[in-house]
């Protein structure tokens, strides 16, 4: 996916901060909010990489709107899930929550996560 300008840089700079690879993040937000930082979903998730609010709290997210902050939030919260599942389970965690993944002990068996998962790995080219 095209990445507008400016991203690249920020994405760049938060992956390596939290060590995440970066084209995990940029699958992420290109499934989440097609790099609209304005981008709201239905259930009030918020920014380029749709942050609950009460996730942005949590991580202390200024404003979920700024790109620059959502971005390191949702890296961050992703390294938060990589250390506790493998891959394809942080996926599905960002997308469902981790306590669902806990609940089911693997990807839910909810579709929209389901695809999520396999659209973020094929996005992102990792194994």
């Amino acid at each position: 996916p095209s990445v507008p300008a400016g991203y690249s840089a920020m994405v760049a700079d938060a992956a390596r901060r939290h060590r995440v690879d970066p084209r995990l993040v940029h699958a992420v937000i290109s499934v989440e909010s097609r790099y609209q930082p304005s981008a709201r979903s239905r259930k009030g998730a918020i920014g380029l990489m749709q942050l609950m609010p009460g996730t942005a709290r949590d991580l202390l997210v200024g404003d979920p709107y700024d790109p620059a902050a959502n971005i390191d939030g949702g890296v961050r919260h992703l390294r938060r899930l990589l250390d506790r599942f493998d891959l394809r389970l942080a996926i599905a965690a960002y997308n469902a929550g981790a306590a669902t993944v806990e609940k089911f002990r693997g990807i839910p068996p909810y579709r929209e996560t389901q695809a999520y998962v396999r659209q973020v790995v094929l996005l992102a080219g990792l194994p």
